[in-house]
């Protein structure tokens, strides 16, 4: 799939960079994707926070990626994430990305923070300059901090209900003042087209069309699902937004009720330790794995591909990859509602919901699907319709071509 490349564009992004041994390390989404820019762009150049420590597992050289990026220019930029880092920090920072749009025709800018977020810097300074800009974001920030705010120690939870207001207030006004708005799925954007002038439904995801399930593998797929235990997977992190305890809870009403099931969560996160005590206590040690996080996407995708259900229990307005991901491999949508869930499955209907907190309704979903073994192979086909439109070169080029249609060139 090609487009026609033109023009430098300047991003900011927050996926962070990592350095050991003057080497910086990036995540292998992170670089995929700025790979995916370039082919719509002359040129790329693309300010990162640069983190403190080893790099994570999934995190992987730049030079190794050098060959695909020939035409990126990544840019370290500090960490900043205290109130005192980053107001020592910020004067020199703003001249910085001054600097970095001067040399740029486009500009589009991921928010998502308060102290140390650059992107919303970078709206501020872009207005300053009288420059034109796109912002991005994928899930609305500010409320998935407040919900922290019972959460961690005093300092965290100090901190989330100081932030939480003016996050709300920054937020809003990047998105006012800025051009074009990408907010990506639609419960973002349902929650910000009313402040911005020129709001779009984007996605974001890191997998191919080489990548969606194959018809071979969903017909062995459909014929596994028609006797068994039911196969319910989730990716992503351990954390309380997620509701993994919510998602525990229901595989203790499938065991109480006699479901014969096998699931795996995979990912880490600060709620891990939780998740397996709770599991422990169940006598569920036989029927749910929790391997942590697993750097492999290709181990990760078959693990999804190979399910028959993908469980999730979001409870913020968020438009989590995973959800595309279960799609792509044809597994049905079995969570929480959320209009972003809702309009990924509008066309095919490739998913059923329950209300956030409705526990014993998200069960009986999975034990309707049990017990009538037609039904979930008729869901699992029409996951994989809803799916195909999904692949990581058409989602970017969508974005390039919106950026490039409405955004002036800088003159």
């Amino acid at each position: 799939m090609e487009t026609e490349k033109h023009g430098t564009l300047l991003l900011y992004a927050p996926a962070p960079l990592y350095s050991q041994n003057d080497t910086l390390f990036a995540e292998d989404q992170a670089l995929n994707g700025l790979r995916l820019w370039a082919k719509s762009f002359e040129r790329v150049m693309v300010m990162m926070p640069l983190m403190k420590g080893t790099p994570p597992q999934g995190w992987s050289s730049i030079e190794i990626s050098k060959h695909l990026l020939d035409r990126v220019e990544i840019i370290p930029m500090p960490e900043a994430f205290r109130p005192d880092q980053f107001y020592r920090q910020l004067r020199a920072t703003r001249r910085r990305i001054a600097g970095y749009i001067a040399q740029a025709d486009y500009l589009s800018f991921a928010i998502g923070g308060l102290f140390g977020d650059w992107g919303l810097v970078s709206c501020s300074v872009a207005v300053q300059m009288n420059r034109p800009h796109a912002v991005w974001t994928d899930s609305v920030h500010s409320q998935v901090v407040w919900r922290t705010r019972n959460e961690g120690n005093w300092r965290r939870r100090l901190m989330a209900r100081v932030t939480y207001l003016p996050m709300v207030v920054y937020e809003r006004k990047a998105i006012r003042q800025a051009n074009l708005g990408l907010f990506h799925g639609r419960d973002t954007f349902e929650t910000y087209k009313q402040y911005s002038v020129n709001p779009q439904i984007v996605h974001d995801i890191h997998y191919s069309a080489e990548d969606h399930i194959t018809e071979t593998a969903l017909n062995r797929k459909i014929e596994g699902a028609q006797s068994g235990p039911i196969k319910i997977v989730y990716t992503g992190r351990a954390e309380e937004l997620k509701g993994p305890l919510d998602w525990i809870e229901v595989l203790e009403n499938l065991a109480s009720d006699g479901i014969d099931f096998q699931a795996t969560w995979l990912g880490g996160g600060s709620q891990m330790s939780r998740m397996k005590e709770r599991i422990a206590r169940s006598g569920l040690s036989d029927r749910v794995r929790t391997p942590g996080f697993v750097s492999d996407r290709e181990e990760v995708l078959k693990a999804i591909q190979e399910a028959h259900i993908f469980l999730f229990c979001h409870k913020t307005p968020e438009s989590p990859r995973c959800l595309i991901e279960a799609l792509i491999s044809g597994t049905p949508l079995i969570g929480y509602d959320s209009v972003y869930a809702r309009d990924l499955v509008d066309v095919h209907q490739g998913g059923k919901f329950a209300k956030i907190g409705e526990i014993d309704k998200l069960s009986s979903l999975i034990e309707e699907l049990e017990i009538d073994r037609t039904f979930l192979a008729d869901l699992i086909t029409k996951a994989k319709l809803d799916g195909e439109p999904f692949d990581d070169e058409a989602v970017f080029i969508h974005r390039s071509d919106l950026i490039k249609k409405h955004l002036p060139v800088n003159p």
